[in-house]
């Protein structure tokens, strides 16, 4: 562990460092806050094209499995050449997935570009290579806390990227929205020079590196590791729902349109210290524990939200409290990866766990498609999200610390 007077003690860090945490959270302000729009396009895209609610709704539902297979393959090539490179080409893949079904809108071309394409580049832009980045970068008394405070990047690209996103739609229509955002992405490549261009140190440990298929076998017969993978499924099932469905969900009630896109923006606005605070939680108690109340917090409201009559103040308040822990789930399951398994592989590992959360994310999003195509209402999917994140919360409080945490 570093020394508490050497550079990177408590309270002061280089200003390389700083700036790796800004720019890691730059990327994925603009890679999960372009995400986060596809809700917005639902409707409109139904209007404008033709396109049936359900080939947006499934294309975001594959989004999810792409990105879900993708993220253990981008973490290890970030692992070993370094994450910025992993997401410069990210970069291309987002503004390719965008851009091929605003010219050729199509239901093959948004399967390709929303599907497969944007998945392939928010595997490499989003969380996993940027965070293992800022884990490697920063000391263990400070990796909790400063994960979170680029897992918050998400959220300033959520708030900012829904309103812009919902106004350039009623201005100019989805088509040309989804190039302009195609265009936006490119910003990513000069970003990505300043997140660990070159191939990490090899200090981390010594010896040939594993492969990818040898480190998930090895981290999957952790039994506990295996709890947390479990839990995380909930977490991508719930919010790939609510941000695909919750838009449309409020319409179908009766509410105006401009509240979807709002309370989208109020989850993204209360993220942002929800994030930083899960990410410090972690320096003082075991992060499965944290991880369990905030899937419990986050069924609570599920619950209440499901049960009170549909309101414009409810709608906003179930945001705000969803906001607060919506992406403290990451910096909380990096944490227990980093104690258990150190961060030379952090990447990896994370993205083998993280592919239960696409596959969580993938269903979600998927089955409410489905849902919605078939009854025309989101009534019987709310008691299924009150389960699963129950189980999330059992699973995660059945996990015990590591015997030795790991710098």
């Amino acid at each position: 562990m570093p020394d508490a007077g050497g550079p990177f003690s408590l309270h002061i860090m280089p200003r390389a460092v700083w700036l790796l945490v800004a720019a890691a959270a730059a990327s994925i302000s603009l890679a999960l806050g372009v995400r986060q729009t596809f809700g917005l396009f639902l409707l409109p895209l139904a209007v404008e094209e033709g396109l049936s609610p359900a080939i947006l709704g499934g294309s975001v539902a594959l989004h999810n499995l792409v990105w879900g297979l993708g993220q253990p393959v981008s973490g290890a090539m970030a692992d070993r050449h370094g994450a910025g490179r992993v997401m410069a080409g990210g970069s291309l893949l987002l503004a390719a997935g965008l851009a091929l079904p605003a010219l050729l809108p199509g239901p093959l071309t948004m399967f390709l570009g929303i599907g497969v394409l944007t998945g392939l580049g928010v595997a490499c832009t989003g969380t996993g290579a940027a965070l293992a980045a800022v884990g490697r970068a920063v000391p263990p008394e400070r990796r909790g806390e400063m994960i979170g405070l680029a897992s918050a990047g998400g959220s300033f690209g959520q708030a900012a990227l829904v309103p812009v996103a919902q106004g350039l739609i009623g201005g100019f229509g989805a088509l040309a929205t989804l190039s302009m955002l195609a265009v936006a992405m490119l910003a990513i490549v000069p970003i990505a020079r300043t997140v660990e261009w070159q191939p990490p140190a090899s200090g981390f440990g010594a010896g040939p590196r594993p492969s990818l298929f040898a480190l998930a076998r090895t981290a999957l017969t952790d039994r506990d590791f295996a709890l947390l993978t479990a839990g995380f499924f909930a977490c991508g099932f719930q919010l790939a729902f609510l941000t695909t469905h919750l838009p449309s969900h409020i319409s179908l009630c009766g509410l105006p349109v401009e509240l979807g896109a709002m309370a989208l923006m109020t989850i993204g606005l209360f993220n942002i210290p929800g994030s930083w605070l899960c990410g410090r939680v972690s320096n003082f108690m075991q992060p499965e524990r944290a991880l369990g109340a905030i899937y419990l917090l986050r069924t609570v409201a599920i619950a209440c939200f499901a049960l009170a009559p549909p309101s414009y103040g409810g709608t906003l308040v179930f945001a705000a409290v969803m906001g607060f822990v919506w992406l403290g789930t990451i910096p909380l399951t990096s944490a227990a990866i980093a104690r258990r398994f150190g961060v030379a592989d952090l990447g990896a590992l994370y993205g083998v766990c993280f592919l239960s959360h696409q596959l969580g994310g993938f269903l979600g999003a998927g089955s409410g498609a489905v849902l919605l195509e078939t009854a025309g209402t989101y009534a019987a999917f709310w008691p299924v999200m009150i389960l699963v994140g129950l189980a999330a919360t059992a699973v995660n409080w059945m996990a015990r610390p590591p015997a030795r945490a790991l710098a």
